[in-house]
């Protein structure tokens, strides 16, 4: 426990001094610097809903015409591929808590999510269990989450239940379906989303089954707008 409170002391520290770019090593210049995110995250266009790549001129793709997910939009910053799949490794598990500042500067630079962000009403980072939470030290959809909208951030309404089970070789109905009950609200805060834009905030989205399950959640709870906003989104090969 000292030890993973220590890298993140340091890492925080470490984010205030003249940094090397943890992608291309340029020296000074910022933890992630401008010019890689030009290169390795430019923007490209995604379905509205799922964030999946959709041709040029397509708002959402043919997944969500048929079986529309339950949010009103979703936002990403990059494809998970490298170098942010290895970014986000060190964010998420060897203690690299100084690059919750820039990876969320990442997010605010892609199309959409910084209105998304001025229009919520409340901000609730995709939930961990308690156990994974005293594991990991910290939640990064929180650290990001509370980096994006610090006054609108509420991590103790939507919780998690229990761990994901194993979802390979399932369908997305399969999936959904497997994922039911795995997120609650708070009893004593549920009604802070009743009537509310809300904005979901994650670090990785794979299927969209987890983030779809707990928007389920909140619309049921009576959430009026519910947007997704996930710093990277793995993409089907092309």
């Amino acid at each position: 426990m000292f030890r993973r409170w220590a890298q993140r002391a340091f890492s925080s520290v470490a984010a205030g001094l003249p940094s090397q770019c943890s992608v291309c090593r340029a020296w000074p210049a910022q933890p992630i610097c401008d010019a890689c995110v030009a290169r390795f995250a430019p923007p490209k266009p995604r379905c509205l809903t799922c964030a999946l790549p959709v041709p040029p001129g397509v708002s959402r793709c043919g997944v969500c015409v048929s079986n529309p997910p339950p949010l009103d939009a979703c936002h990403t910053a990059c494809t998970y591929e490298w170098p942010w799949s290895e970014r986000i490794a060190e964010f998420k598990f060897r203690g690299g808590a100084g690059l919750a500042s820039p990876l969320a500067t990442l997010l605010r630079s892609a199309p959409w999510i910084e209105a998304a962000i001025e229009k919520a009403e409340i901000v609730l980072p995709m939930p961990l269990t308690t156990a994974r939470l005293r594991e990991r030290g910290f939640n990064q959809a929180h650290e990001l989450a509370k980096r994006l909208a610090p006054a609108a951030t509420e991590p103790g309404i939507l919780l998690r239940t229990r761990e994901a089970p194993a979802q390979s070789g399932l369908t997305r109905a399969e999936r959904l379906r497997n994922l039911r009950g795995m997120f609650a609200l708070e009893p004593l805060r549920a009604a802070a989303v009743r009537d509310r834009r809300v904005v979901l905030v994650d670090d990785v989205m794979t299927t969209g089954a987890s983030i779809f399950t707990a928007a389920e959640v909140l619309r049921r709870g009576g959430a009026s707008h519910i947007t997704a906003i996930v710093l990277a989104r793995t993409d089907p090969p092309s």
